[in-house]
């Protein structure tokens, strides 16, 4: 793909000006954390030599050294995030702001009219959206215990890393993690490409995008965060149906025009991983390793959400 404006599912972004979350540090800790994976430190790779969008710095390959750390298995689930709010009070930035992004195609047809994003008209502004109530006022049936939280922003993400004594995982690591010690490979079972007929890994759009997703592969819209087969290292859900912060700023290393005019207006972005259930080949190929977007901190969609890292003692 030429170095233009790359066609993409990505979320919209908020204009990140608005007052941080609480600054609190809630004295309550996480009492029964999920499981986690032990990563092994060494040799990480990062980026890739097959870029498919380098205007969103994607390439090189290149080598760092990785410490041993743990990771949780599975994105944060609307269980987990449950107990956090419970144990701490919490407000998100969803809640505080009044609204939240949503995927139109979500929402039931008789729903309420919504404002569109001009850029991207698949997402509307739902009043009231949150993670409790994922699709506005009255929804709260639509965040099952078992699937990945979602209308969390990264200001959210790093209160609640605080609250489970973890942090959100660098770039290096997410991608580490996710390659599974397969050295480099395209996605987190190898370089098997998946298609709309036949091979379904993780959870993608299959058909045309926006307008119909044939839900091949099982699920239209997010799965459960325990769901597809995990990676080498038991890892779940490392590309495809939510994307997932990272602890890094979003910033793209050129000296081209082009590329400096496409990411001008992201200062104080973050970086996330792993692309989300809207992704295709044909409009947003952002569900592999080396792939990487960027919103602000207070951003918050419906296919956005995180997971953790630990650091290990020794």
């Amino acid at each position: 793909m030429s170095d233009t404006i790359a066609k993409s599912c990505c979320a919209p972004a908020r204009s990140g000006d608005s007052a941080r979350p609480q600054a609190q540090d809630p004295m309550a800790r996480e009492s029964d954390p999920p499981e986690r994976v032990q990563i092994p430190g060494g040799r990480g790779l990062i980026g890739t030599d097959r870029p498919e969008l380098p205007i969103d710095g994607e390439a090189p390959l290149r080598q760092t050294r990785i410490k041993p750390f743990a990771m949780d298995a599975t994105t944060v689930t609307n269980a987990r995030f449950r107990r956090f709010i419970a144990a701490t009070g919490y407000v998100t930035d969803a809640e505080r702001l009044g609204n939240s992004f949503v995927f139109a195609n979500l929402l039931p047809p008789d729903f309420p009219p919504t404002q569109a994003v001009a850029a991207v008209p698949w997402w509307r502004v739902v009043d009231g959206a949150s993670w409790a109530e994922p699709l506005g006022p009255g929804s709260g049936e639509a965040c099952p215990d078992e699937y990945p939280v979602v209308h969390v922003s990264w200001n959210d993400a790093q209160v609640f890393a605080r609250w489970a004594e973890g942090r959100l995982p660098t770039e290096a690591e997410y991608e580490h993690a996710a390659r599974g010690g397969q050295g480099d490979v395209r996605f987190p079972w190898g370089d098997a490409e998946p298609n709309d007929s036949d091979h379904f890994p993780c959870n993608i759009w299959q058909g045309q995008f926006p307008r119909h997703d044939l839900g091949l592969d099982g699920h239209r819209g997010a799965a459960p965060a325990r769901s597809f087969a995990p990676n080498a290292y038991g890892l779940y859900h490392m590309v495809g149906n939510i994307w997932q912060y990272t602890a890094q700023p979003f910033k793209v290393k050129s000296l081209k025009k082009s590329v400096q005019r496409a990411h001008a207006d992201k200062v104080g972005y973050k970086l996330a991983k792993g692309g989300s259930f809207l992704c295709h080949a044909s409009y947003c190929y952002r569900y592999r390793i080396a792939a990487r977007t960027g919103s602000t901190p207070d951003s918050t969609t419906s296919h956005q959400g995180f997971r953790l890292v630990y650091d290990v003692k020794g």
